[in-house]
């Protein structure tokens, strides 16, 4: 994926990218208040109605009357599936478009970020309850291996891709076979999306992502995380729901339920948001042709800036930087 496609007759999008708490929103904000633009959330958890504090969803004043797309979608009690997203992701850009405005996709959900820009063909077979709850019950009385020998039987090249411990992603390429007697795979594929897109990533060491995800949730337990939790078991919210399995949330369940202390339940959220930070800065090490940016370097942003001034006024950038 390069930063700028290569065709000027196609309308632009602007993607903002990194890992979580590197400042990817309030960027895109900034932005889109300079630029006349509208943000598209790349956010999985964003989308859940009622879950704010855990998944630091920007606030009304920090929106600073920006409009966004994608986020409060759904009740914390539904699914949402990436061809879902992929789908509202494209009608949301479209329509800001259409109303002369520029779309700024802003989020570090890695499937969500490729679906859009990659143009990715997603199998659209809706969630089956009742089949993903057998192969749940598959999963705990056989084992995680188990389930995913079924799956290399259908579909070799989707189970050699996809981890045995990773069971919801397992048991979605097992409810598409059994769905559509085809293989996710043979579904899948990519087509290029109508859009002229330039990249940009926000980048920090390691070291500084953890930092400021500790803070966060330390902010984040202390703006009210605990209460915001307990509001949705209360509010007939399964703990079980996917929205719950987002990082904070199920170790706030763990707490609530008696199972940990708070100070482990803190520890386990500051661990797996470092771990998912990981997984991200993976992803964004493989994509090519992203302008990269150091928040912590002096006039960082206005070089952004100029560069997304350069690209809406249609001239060609180069083709990224490292990160």
């Amino acid at each position: 994926m390069c930063a700028v496609s290569s065709q000027p007759d196609k309308p632009n999008l602007i993607a903002i990218v990194g890992p979580t708490a590197v400042g990817k929103t309030a960027a895109a904000i900034r932005l889109a208040r300079e630029v006349g633009g509208e943000v598209v959330s790349a956010d999985s958890r964003y989308l859940y109605r009622g879950m704010d504090i855990g998944t630091a969803k920007p606030t009304e004043s920090e929106m600073a009357g920006v409009p966004h797309h994608l986020i409060d979608v759904v009740g914390p009690g539904q699914d949402f599936s990436l061809a879902l997203y992929q789908r509202h992701a494209y009608a949301a850009i479209d329509d800001i478009l259409r109303r002369g405005r520029v779309p700024i996709l802003a989020g570090g959900t890695p499937l969500y970020v490729n679906a859009v820009l990659q143009g990715w063909r997603v199998p659209e077979v809706p969630p089956d309850p009742a089949y993903r709850a057998s192969m749940e019950e598959v999963a705990r009385r056989e084992g995680v291996e188990a389930l995913h020998a079924r799956l290399a039987a259908v579909d070799p090249a989707a189970a050699a891709r996809i981890a045995s411990a990773n069971v919801r992603r397992v048991i979605r390429a097992l409810e598409i076979f059994a769905a559509t007697g085809r293989r996710m795979t043979d579904l899948e594929g990519r087509q290029a999306p109508p859009y002229r897109t330039l990249v940009a990533g926000l980048a920090l060491p390691r070291e500084e992502i953890y930092a400021a995800i500790d803070r966060r949730v330390a902010e984040q337990i202390a703006s009210g995380l605990i209460e915001e939790v307990r509001r949705l078991l209360d509010g007939g919210v399964p703990p079980d729901a996917p929205a719950m399995t987002a990082i904070g949330y199920g170790e706030v369940v763990a707490y609530l339920h008696g199972q940990v202390t708070l100070a482990d339940a803190a520890e386990r959220i500051r661990y797996h948001t470092h771990r998912y930070a990981r997984h991200q800065l993976t992803w964004l090490r493989r994509m090519t042709g992203v302008h990269w940016f150091d928040p912590r370097e002096a006039e960082w942003y206005e070089r952004l800036r100029e560069l997304v001034r350069e690209f809406l006024a249609g001239n060609e950038t180069d083709r990224g930087t490292s990160p």
